[in-house]
């Protein structure tokens, strides 16, 4: 039996190991873990550890593989929590990072306002809409923004709108 023949009968259910693993590891995607299962049957193929061996047998250790993979790389991640600073890291605590004169509320309030206005900017704004709200960040009023444009304010109206329409479908899904 070739590799791809035994990748193509087991792949499914490989994505299915992957896919349940990938709840018991924060910091890793389903298709990294299915790569990692890949590597590791190779690795056996190549070696010929996988001659003789049913398909559950090669599924239990992928499964095995998988599961120590997590556990021993979970240790080597190390997460910059915005919230409170873990004693004996060198890392840096929110009050190194906050510009002086703000406090951590509004930062951080900040923060998540600017990353929500970045999600929603680059997963469904056409480049007209995101040059419209370049301008309105500028501080332009709506009749500056149409000659900007090249468009009446009438038409900057309704494309506010549709911004708006979209922004909302993004604050929903959320």
């Amino acid at each position: 039996m070739t590799f791809e023949e035994l990748l193509k009968k087991l792949s499914p259910t490989i994505k299915r190991i992957a896919y349940k693993l990938k709840r018991q590891g924060l910091f890793f995607n389903e298709e990294d873990l299915y790569q990692e299962a890949l590597v590791y049957l190779w690795r056996n193929f190549k070696c010929g550890l996988l001659k003789d061996k049913t398909d559950s047998y090669i599924l239990q250790g992928c499964y095995f593989y998988l599961k120590n993979y997590i556990r021993k790389n979970t240790k080597r991640i190390i997460v910059l929590s915005l919230h409170c600073r873990n004693r004996g890291e060198e890392t840096a605590g929110l009050e190194e990072i906050i510009p002086d004169g703000l406090d951590k509320s509004t930062y951080l309030d900040y923060l998540n306002d600017k990353l929500l206005a970045e999600a929603i900017q680059n997963n469904g704004l056409n480049p007209r809409e995101k040059e419209l709200l370049y301008f309105y960040a500028q501080g332009l009023t709506t009749r500056e923004i149409g000659q900007r444009l090249g468009v009446s304010h009438v038409r900057v109206v309704k494309l506010t709108k549709r911004i708006r329409q979209k922004c909302s479908r993004y604050l929903d899904s959320i």
